[in-house]
């Protein structure tokens, strides 16, 4: 059986030593803006464009990537992380994949002003490392979460 996968990347903002999560009522996680790569996108650019729609800021890749130098090509932003998941998207077992792209990044503000069609902005919270581990956040998004305030702080 054919696997369906989708290209998708997930931006970690960070400002003043905090990173920004919503509530996702459908996956009952909180989650850092992120969706899908569109085919005429490359996933970075996919991540800052969601990250723009879905909060409202302007982010800064935190890139250390270092060029290779080939001629004939252009060195991407190499993500934090690259991490496959199984998505159940209609609630019967059905599921395909996701391969994300996990960048970090830091934004100007905490003045989030969602897009229209996205998350309003209460559903929106800053988390700083103390937070982070006193809520009900997931593993993983937490070690992510403090790993991106980390590279923020060490920017």
């Amino acid at each position: 059986m054919e696997t369906t996968r989708h290209f998708t990347a997930t931006v970690y903002v960070v400002n003043d030593g905090a990173a920004a999560l919503h509530y996702h009522p459908k996956l009952e996680i909180h989650i850092p803006p992120g969706g899908h790569v569109d085919r005429d996108e490359l996933p970075h650019e996919a991540g800052l464009r969601e990250t723009r729609e879905e909060i409202g800021l302007e982010p800064t890749l935190l890139d250390d990537t270092d060029p290779v130098g080939a001629p004939a090509g252009k060195t991407l932003p190499t993500p934090r992380e690259q991490l496959l998941y199984d998505i159940d998207g209609d609630g019967n077992g059905v599921y395909h994949q996701h391969i994300d792209h996990i960048y970090f990044a830091t934004v100007p503000s905490r003045e989030i002003d969602p897009g229209p069609d996205e998350a309003g902005v209460d559903a929106w919270a800053w988390y700083d490392r103390e937070e982070l581990r006193e809520s009900h956040i997931d593993a993983d998004t937490q070690a992510l979460a403090e790993r991106a305030i980390d590279a923020a702080e060490n920017a």
